[in-house]
């Protein structure tokens, strides 16, 4: 039985998320926006050392548990350095391809507290002055500057400003929700798959059901820079969900008005018990979703794989077209994303009594033969 996702919750959220700056290395006024909102669901959540976020709902039992995950920090870019004409050198925070940084709205984040706004341009911007030359220049990143909104067209100028080599740049995200559900945005990547965790855990609350198992909702701080979830789990933690973007095109098999369940990605495949368990819930609560296979792409599960931790592992998609540039997605893929991290926080463990132990036949962990069935 499907729960009920507040959708107006959802959008709502998404929107608040998406308008608060937090390009990784930048990530505290995101942070607090997001435990200020665990607050008033009545989640318990504590913070790690270096600002992720570690909140728990209490099921029926205590160990072992599961965790979801999703990262808070974004793609942005830095000051490289201060040119004479007044405008910036700027080098990019995270994978992203300059030609979606060209014409990129942004704001400089000063040490003195002053916020610049500026837009990134080509070297050679006005085809009036330079012709064809603006066609014919490389789309690089050492191609590009900072126009600064300010009266500033020296380096003195920008110095006085309180503009400094190594100022955090956030792009802006520039949202625009449609009313037949498209959301067009910078950083939907991964803001839709927080958003997505939130709804799910306040349509949990609603219902007054209670989780089979203690469940963590893990926001990370630094996965645009290889990072994740390296850091934030504890040791009874069994299971791990990630949650991302599922890319659209032409080879992948995303679904674009569902859920997405990754089977591999750069680094492997994901767990096959864990996999397949999400997708019986899909077929069980009548989700619609579909599977696909990454091949340039890693998550938060692959950062807490690396670091040591000895889980299960298993990756849920948001559509998302145009990654890590002019970002599309459908409130109805996210909806659906939540509505299947409700059912799964609701659903029983994965392996029950048998600690996940992988001995002989008839001791391996199977999921039940009924279950089995419906794949």
């Amino acid at each position: 039985m499907q729960l009920a996702i507040d959708h107006e919750y959802l959008q709502q959220t998404l929107h608040t998320l998406l308008a608060t700056p937090s390009p990784s290395g930048m990530t505290d006024e995101v942070v607090r926006l997001v435990c200020a909102e665990l607050e008033k669901l009545g989640i318990h959540y504590e913070l790690t050392r270096r600002g992720a976020i570690r909140a728990t709902i209490p099921g029926q039992q205590s160990s072992p548990r599961r965790a979801i995950a999703a990262h808070l920090d974004t793609l942005g870019a830095m000051v490289k350095g201060l040119k004479r004409n007044g405008r910036l050198r700027v080098v990019p925070i995270g994978h992203w391809n300059a030609r979606f940084a060209e014409g990129a709205r942004v704001k400089i984040h000063c040490d003195n507290g002053t916020v610049l706004n500026g837009t990134i341009l080509p070297l050679k911007a006005s085809g009036h002055t330079y012709n064809k030359e603006i066609d014919s220049q490389p789309s690089a990143w050492d191609n590009l500057e900072i126009r600064v909104d300010e009266t500033s067209v020296s380096v003195d100028q920008l110095w006085e400003t309180g503009v400094r080599v190594g100022d955090f740049v956030s792009v802006d995200s520039q949202p625009e929700f449609n009313e037949n559900g498209f959301v067009n945005a910078r950083h939907l990547d991964d803001k839709a798959g927080v958003t997505s965790i939130l709804a799910a855990a306040k349509a949990l609350l609603d219902s007054g059901q209670k989780p089979v198992l203690d469940c963590h909702l893990l926001f990370t701080i630094s996965e645009e820079v290889g990072v994740g979830a390296s850091h934030i789990l504890h040791g009874e933690v069994a299971e791990m969900v990630s949650v991302d973007n599922g890319t659209i095109a032409p080879d992948q098999n995303t679904c674009e008005f569902g859920a997405t369940i990754a089977m591999q990605d750069s680094s492997g495949p994901f767990d096959r018990h864990l996999t397949k368990h999400l997708i019986y819930l899909c077929q069980r609560a009548e989700i619609e979703f579909s599977r696909d296979v990454f091949l340039y792409y890693r998550s938060d599960a692959a950062a807490a794989l690396e670091a040591g931790n000895d889980i299960r592992t298993a990756l849920v998609c948001f559509a998302l077209d145009a990654s890590h540039g002019w970002e599309r997605s459908h409130l109805r893929s996210l909806s659906a994303v939540a509505q299947l991290l409700a059912q799964y926080m609701l659903s029983q463990p994965l392996f029950g009594e048998h600690e996940n132990v992988i001995g002989n036949d008839q001791d391996y962990p199977l999921i039940s033969s009924s279950e089995r069935m419906r794949f």
